[in-house]
Order: structure tokens, then C-alpha cells, then sequence
């Protein structure tokens, strides 16, 4: 399979840049055809000035027919060119923001530097909306010319029958553009900060709902919603703020194009009285200056669509630039080998040593907690080599010489709290759908009453983060599939946490007997899974301080039996 484009570019200016290159063709091709559509409008009110010419000079039959045949092409060119112009030009935003979407997707499952603060309901709004907008570049553009071209040909017909309207035409789009582009710039400032503000009142509602649960138990709920509704406040604020001004930028571009069209129209008007045009001509004016009113609007909002796109594109520069957490090495972890902590500090990790040797199934007792999820966030390669001391080596060799993705196959960490996904029981345990082992996985697992539970089996329909399963369900699950994976190195922090004793004693001799010969570290407390290990280590203070069996440190250590007892 090929592996996805997570290289990181680029600022927004440089991503709009990229988005424009790649589709060159399309635009090209959506340029062309617009242009021909806005041309064959502008031809219309220029046709009919040329009827009424022939109509009322040559009283010519023959060239009134012609006339209308060629109005009919007009309507015909009008109609294909902008149907196949926008679907070319529809396909390749659609295309592009696709492209975009998956760029923003991979980069946000990669864990990054702790000093970017984005959050994973930002990062969602970031990777559809910013990405959909920033897109809207590639039909930007080609409109953009398009409506040029309608100017000018309007223009130059004017000028023709006299160079002053011509020159009105030019000067007055001139200076509509100039004001409108002050105007846009404050509307791209305000953008920014409204899709900012919008993301993290996603980010507030994506923490809600992952502890929702415990909110209702101890009655935080209504002040976690308080907080919620203050945030969404302020980005409806924001975009209150935001519309105020697109509102006025609308009004300001309606107004100014209304001006320049009354101006085309009375001008004409003054020198068909005069006497310096004819009334072919006259129709032909009024009828530009109506027309013109139209690409005139679309080229007065193109300011404001390319700095949403602008802002948009800044948005998801945040994330495709967001330094990872290690670089990427190039080496590869030797199969079957050991994992060996060698003096590790990180937060209260005061030097942890110990080696698990090939095949060996090890448990660590922590005594403290905080402690347990820093040993965890390390081997799972969530914090940067160069963040902690000393060393960690999976096959004898260091982490920041691997390649992270081949590292997390090779070495699979499975968090006490795994998330459970919207889908089934199977695509659960196994959601590359590789046919990994997920029988033996549910078995061990002890799955197998919550299958046989549903007509559906393993195809029962799991909610979005397993809201349809108890708090045993969904660690069981998160078990399976950390089994189902068959990774040569496991390590498993609080496995059982949710489960009974009796339960949790049936799981801990299948995950034993299950990964028999493989690599195994259990970080648990759970008496079960501490005398299924082959031998315990004790974290406590930040160092391993004993190192037995269960039962010989039952015996003999008074602290060990008060930690672990139940």
C-alpha cells in the first residue's frame, strides 16, 4: 500500500502556491471557458445594440435574420461554456481540497511538539472547513479573469463608439478595486480569528463528549457546559463581527458598481443626445452597463475570497508545519530482539532501568500513577528522545535511529483509556481489515460474552467511542485489538482496570498463554496480570527499586503486598 504524503510544508502563502501549480490544467482549461462565457455575455447587449442598428437603418430582413441566429449562438456558447467550465473547475477544487484534507489527516495522527497547541477539535475544523476553503483558490482565479475579460471586452466596445465611455469603464473598476481591497484585508484578519475561535469551541465540544461520563458523576456537567457556551459565545461574536463587515464590503461593492453603471448609462445617454452616437449604439451602452454590473460584482468579491483562502491556508499551515515529536530515522528495529530501558528521566522518572529479554513477559508494578503513564508515553515514542535522558532500545538499537512507523509496528503501546471508533466489534480489533488473528485476540480477551450477546456477533454496531458498551466492554475491546495486532513487542498499561477480579484472572492467564515466546511489559497493579508475568519490577520514587516474582515479593516486601493486595 502506498504510504501517505506526510511531508510538512510551508506557510499559507506557499500552500495556495502549491494548490495553484498542481492544477494548472484545470485552471487553464476553467480559465478559457469562462472567459468564453463572460465574452459571449458581454457579446449579447452588443448584438442587440447591432439589431436595432440594422433594424431601424437598412430595414435589411436578411441581416435582421442573421442577428438573431447569431443571438442564438451567443445563448448557446453562454449556456455550454459555463456548464463544462464549472464542472471542470468544481472537480479540481473538490479534488484539491481532498488532497488537502488527507495532508491535514496524516499530519494530525502524527504526535507533535508539545509546544503547538492545537487540539483535536480544531484540528477537525482545520482539516474540513480550512481545507475546503483553501481550495476555492483554483476557482477563484479563472473567475477572476473571466470577469476581467468581460471588462475589457465591455470596455473596448465602448470605446469604440466612443473613447471616453471606454476610459469611464477602465478608471471606474480601477478605483472600485482599490477601495474594495483596503476593505478585504480587514475581512481576511477577522476570518482568521473566526475560524480560530470556531475551532477551539469544537475542541471544547470534542473534550465534553470524551468525559461526559465522568462529568454527570460528579456533577460537573453544567459548569463543563458553562465553559462551552462561553467559548461558542465568543466565536459568535466573532462572526457577528465578521458578517458586520462582509455586509458592508457587500453594500460598498453593490453601490460602487451601481454608480459606475449609472455613469456608462448617463454618459451614453448625454452623447446619443448630442448627437455623437447612434441609437445602436445607445442600446448597446445601457445594455453593457447593465451587463457589466455582473462580472463586476464577482471581480469585486474575488479580494475577499482570496484572503479567506489566504487565512484558511495560514490555518492548516499550522499543522502540515507542526515539528513531530522525534525526527523520522532510518534504520529499521531488529525482529525478536529485546527492549531495554537504560536510565531514563522524564518528569518523575528518576533513571529507570531494566531490560525485557526476547520472548520474556514482564509486569511493573508502579506505585505511582503518574509515574506508570510517563513510562507508557515514552516507549509509545509520544515524547521526543531529546526531551528525556537516557536511552530507550528496542533490538539494541536507540529509538531516535528508527523510523517511528516502523517502531509502532514493531513495538505497539496500548493506553490504558484506547480510543473505540464509530463501526463493529471487528473493524474494532482489526481495522486495517488484514485478517489478523481476531478469534484468538476476542478469546483471550475474554470478548467473547459481548459477541455472543448480539445476533451480529462481531459485526455488532459500536457507537462513536463505544458509548453503546460499559467501561469493561470498551477495555476489553481496546485489549483485543492490542492482541489481535500480534506485534513483536506489547506493552499494555492497565489492561483491566474496569473488570472484575474474576474476570481479570481469566484474562490475565489468556494473555500470558497468548503471547507465549513474544515480548511482553504489562504496567498494572492487578495481581492477576503481576503473577501471570515471569518476573515483577517495582517503580517506585521513580526508579525500580525490587525485582522478583509476585509471590516471593508478597512474601517478602511488607510495601509491595500493601500496593498490590485487594
Amino acid at each position: 500500500m502506498k504510504k501517505p504524503d506526510t511531508r510538512r510544508p510551508r506557510p499559507g502563502a506557499a500552500i495556495l502556491r502549491t494548490a495553484l501549480r498542481r492544477n494548472l490544467g484545470a485552471m487553464a482549461a476553467g480559465t478559457v471557458l469562462m472567459g468564453l462565457y463572460q465574452a459571449a455575455e458581454t457579446a449579447f447587449p452588443i448584438a442587440l445594440g447591432l439589431i436595432v442598428e440594422h433594424t431601424m437603418q437598412d430595414r435589411d430582413p436578411g441581416r435582421l435574420a442573421v442577428s438573431v441566429g447569431a443571438l442564438a449562438v451567443i445563448i448557446t456558447t453562454v449556456s455550454l461554456s459555463w456548464r463544462f467550465g464549472m464542472r471542470v473547475l468544481q472537480k479540481a477544487n473538490t479534488t484539491e481540497a481532498h488532497r488537502w484534507r488527507v495532508r491535514v489527516a496524516a499530519c494530525g495522527l502524527q504526535p507533535v511538539a508539545r509546544d503547538v497547541d492545537l487540539k483535536s477539535g480544531e484540528i477537525l475544523t482545520i482539516a474540513t472547513e480550512d481545507a475546503d476553503q483553501t481550495a476555492d483558490i483554483i476557482e477563484v482565479v479563472p473567475l477572476l479573469v473571466s470577469s476581467l475579460v468581460a471588462v475589457v471586452v465591455a470596455a473596448v466596445a465602448l470605446g469604440l463608439a466612443d473613447l471616453r465611455l471606454g476610459l469611464l469603464v477602465i478608471v471606474g473598476t480601477v478605483a472600485i478595486l482599490s477601495v474594495l481591497a483596503v476593505m478585504s484585508r480587514r475581512i481576511g484578519a477577522g476570518t482568521q480569528e473566526q475560524q480560530a475561535r470556531v475551532a477551539r469551541a469544537g475542541a471544547k465540544v470534542a473534550d465534553l463528549i470524551i468525559g461526559l461520563r465522568p462529568l454527570h458523576g460528579f456533577g460537573g456537567n453544567h459548569a463543563a457546559f458553562g465553559s462551552y457556551r462561553r467559548v461558542s459565545t465568543d466565536a459568535k461574536r466573532q462572526a457577528i463581527t465578521v458578517a458586520r463587515v462582509n455586509g458592508v464590503y457587500a453594500g460598498t461593492a453593490l453601490a460602487l458598481n451601481a454608480v459606475l453603471a449609472a455613469a456608462v448609462s448617463l454618459t451614453a445617454g448625454w452623447l446619443a443626445f448630442e448627437g455623437r452616437i447612434t441609437i445602436g449604439e445607445l442600446v448597446m451602452a445601457v445594455g453593457l452597463a447593465q451587463f457589466i454590473m455582473e462580472p463586476l460584482k464577482l471581480f469585486s468579491e474575488m479580494p475577499k475570497y482570496v484572503m479567506i483562502a489566504r487565512a484558511s491556508a495560514e490555518r492548516m499551515a499550522l499543522v502540515l508545519n507542526a515539528p513531530p515529536v522525534t525526527p523520522d530515522g532510518g534504520e529499521l528495529p531488529e525482529p525478536g530482539g529485546s527492549l531495554e530501558v537504560d536510565g531514563v528521566r522524564h518528569g518523575t522518572l528518576q533513571g529507570v532501568t531494566f531490560t525485557v529479554a526476547a520472548g520474556e513477559f514482564v509486569a511493573i508494578a508502579a506505585y505511582q500513577p503518574r509515574a506508570a503513564a510517563e513510562l507508557a508515553a515514552v516507549l509509545a515514542v509520544n515524547v521526543a528522545p531529546g526531551a528525556y535522558g537516557g536511552a530507550v532500545r528496542v533490538g539494541g538499537r536507540e529509538l531516535g535511529d528508527l523510523a517511528v512507523e516502523a517502531v509502532r509496528a514493531h513495538l505497539l503501546v496500548n493506553p490504558y483509556d484506547g480510543e473505540i471508533f464509530a463501526g463493529t466489534l471487528r473493524t474494532n480489533i482489526d481495522p486495517s481489515g488484514s485478517g489478523r488473528p481476531v478469534d484468538a485476540a476476542v478469546e483471550a480477551s475474554l470478548l467473547t460474552d459481548v459477541v455472543a450477546l448480539h445476533r451480529e456477533g462481531l459485526d455488532h454496531v459500536v457507537r462513536d467511542r463505544g458509548a453503546n458498551l460499559s467501561g469493561g466492554q470498551r477495555q476489553r475491546l481496546s485489549l483485543a485489538r492490542a492482541l489481535a495486532a500480534d506485534t513483536d513487542m506489547l506493552v499494555l498499561h492497565d489492561p483491566t482496570t474496569a473488570v472484575d477480579a474474576v474476570t481479570e484472572q481469566l484474562i490475565a492467564r489468556n494473555v500470558a498463554k497468548l503471547r507465549r515466546g513474544r515480548t511482553t511489559l504489562v504496567i498494572t497493579s492487578s495481581p492477576a496480570l503481576l503473577d501471570a508475568a515471569d518476573r515483577v519490577l517495582v517503580l517506585d520514587g521513580g526508579v525500580i527499586t525490587a525485582e522478583d516474582t509476585h509471590r516471593n515479593l508478597l512474601a517478602d516486601d511488607d510495601a509491595y503486598c500493601r500496593a498490590v493486595a485487594r
